[in-house]
């Protein structure tokens, strides 16, 4: 019997631009990486940083988010690891407080099948929970990068195996003002 490979993955969302040592720490030993929108002008960094290690990127754009990345990279995902079924967006509320188009949305995906993971970013406010009727995991990343409200930069890390989402860590970076200097790309919001 062939053993099925876990998955190691890091969600990220809000970068905001920001691409640095800290972050990139953080995400040492993934194989995929998923950034739920909001990448501002750092993603060049990221794709070449995914290519060197070998990591899988999953992305979806957010409401910063022009050209040429809404060209690049589409406004929503849906996929499936090892049978768990996953929708990822950029704004998508949470349970008992989704917006309409997210509503409508879920109910378009579940009469095809059951959505087990629903992935979001946006309000740079790190969020684990599952859903009381459905038993559908919601996951908010929180924000990674330096612009906004946030007070301390977060991601979230776990493992897929079996079908499942195990070993989920909620990974703080510090202080929303702490970035250390990995490339020479400008913040435009600064």
């Amino acid at each position: 019997m062939t053993k099925i490979q876990s998955v190691r993955v890091a969600l990220i969302s809000d970068t905001h631009g920001c691409w640095d040592s800290l972050l990139v720490g953080a995400l040492n030993g993934i194989q995929e990486l998923w950034h739920a929108g909001d990448l501002g002008p750092m993603s060049d960094a990221m794709e070449a940083w995914a290519v060197k290690n070998n990591v899988r990127l999953r992305i979806v754009t957010g409401n910063i988010d022009g050209l040429p990345w809404t060209s690049q990279y589409p406004k929503n995902q849906d996929f499936e690891i090892q049978g768990i079924r996953i929708w990822m967006t950029h704004i998508g509320g949470y349970p008992g407080h989704f917006p309409p188009h997210i509503r409508s949305g879920l109910a378009e995906r579940r009469a095809e099948k059951a959505l087990d993971v629903f992935v979001c970013g946006h309000s740079h406010i790190l969020r684990v929970m599952r859903e009381a009727n459905t038993h559908m995991i919601c996951l908010n990343p929180g924000a990674v990068g330096t612009s906004g409200f946030h007070k301390v930069r977060t991601l979230l890390r776990f493992t897929i195996e079996s079908g499942r989402l195990e070993k989920m860590e909620a990974v703080e970076l510090g202080p929303r003002s702490t970035k250390e200097a990995l490339s020479h790309l400008p913040n435009p919001y600064e």
